[in-house]
């Protein structure tokens, strides 16, 4: 692999105006990876809640309480019923992520847990909860992340999304999500999760009030902690969504920077395996751009399950693909499509 890059020279490249140079530097470390694979998924989202005690300036999901419009709070027979609704075409993963509930404790999560645990087949791995929900656990029960994350894992739970990490730079989150689980425990929570066996993804939200250099800060922290546990499978560059937000007045980052965004951080974060291209937040056309740009991932079929960035102004009102449609996204690239589990095994197909 090619000398690792450093802060400034990172920050260079986002000066640099070759784009044709900067997909090919990211896509030498991709296929370096990951050969001429993209990856894909037979997925469903699960969000029991939108209702939350944290005002991120940047959310469109959230909603006060229960009694306000759009809000929704399901109870444990609603989410046997929603999982026995979603699995409808050999789904391989569930993944669980909402909101914190002001009224929602400890034992609710594990019932949420539980109640998936029994509906679906033990060939659907449960993906559940950010390292954010997972520090509310800890308030709510008074137990320590790894003693929560246990007993996550005793019902089930396999792998921890990358949801929360938002920027880590303090004083950008004071301005975006003053009251929400800093950087320092987000991180600690993954660490936590690594030392106990548990893969987990990381996140990035840019395209808001952060800086470039707050982006390679980012990735370098991330970096850092991968270099000491090697616990993170995949890097989902989340580019933020400005309808119906406090934070609208910004608009949406340019196609060009956000490009560069997922090129530098394939280059940034060389020990990291996967880079992914999220359609449901991106869209098809921008998600088949990063491609070519060092991702590696397209995520999953979705199967209509997601509403976090369709609240907020996403292309794709209602997600869902079919692995058809993956595989011919892909396909238009140059790249070769793959279906994978959870922890990017192979799926052969049956023929």
């Amino acid at each position: 692999m090619a000398r690792r890059v450093g802060f400034e020279e990172a920050l260079s490249l986002y000066e640099n105006t070759d784009m044709n140079l900067i997909s090919r530097l990211a896509s030498e470390i991709r296929e370096e990876i990951n050969g001429n694979r993209v990856y894909y998924n037979r997925n469903f989202h699960l969000e029991p809640s939108n209702v939350c005690l944290h005002r991120c300036t940047f959310c469109s999901y959230r909603r006060e309480s229960d009694q306000e419009a759009g809000a929704w709070s399901m109870d444990i027979n609603d989410i046997r019923e929603y999982c026995r609704d979603k699995y409808k075409n050999g789904e391989t993963e569930v993944h669980i992520v909402g909101s914190v509930h002001p009224d929602r404790d400890f034992n609710y999560y594990l019932s949420v847990v539980d109640a998936v645990r029994e509906e679906l087949p033990e060939t659907v791995t449960i993906k559940a909860y950010t390292a954010v929900e997972i520090d509310d656990m800890t308030k709510s029960s008074g137990l320590s992340p790894k003693e929560v994350l246990s007993k996550l894992m005793e019902r089930g739970v396999k792998l921890l999304p990358g949801g929360g990490a938002e920027i880590f730079n303090p004083k950008i989150r004071d301005q975006i999500c003053p009251d929400k689980t800093d950087s320092k425990r987000w991180l600690e929570i993954h660490k936590e999760a690594h030392k106990l066996g548990m893969r987990t993804n990381c996140t990035m939200l840019f395209g808001h009030i952060e800086s470039r250099r707050d982006r390679i800060e980012h990735l370098m922290a991330l970096r850092d902690l991968q270099d000491e546990t090697g616990g993170f499978d995949a890097f989902i560059p989340l580019l933020f969504k400005p309808s119906n937000n406090p934070l609208s007045h910004l608009g949406e980052l340019n196609i060009i920077e956000v490009l560069k965004t997922f090129a530098i951080s394939r280059i940034v974060l060389d020990n990291i395996p996967h880079i992914k291209s999220y359609w449901p937040m991106l869209g098809k056309d921008m998600c088949q751009l990063a491609l070519l740009y060092g991702a590696d991932d397209m995520d999953g079929t979705i199967n209509d399950s997601t509403k976090i960035y369709s609240m907020a102004g996403s292309k794709e009102k209602n997600p869902h693909m079919t692995t058809s449609d993956l595989e011919r996204m892909a396909a238009e690239t140059g790249y070769e499509a793959v279906e994978r589990d959870s922890f990017y095994n192979i799926i052969i197909k049956k023929s």
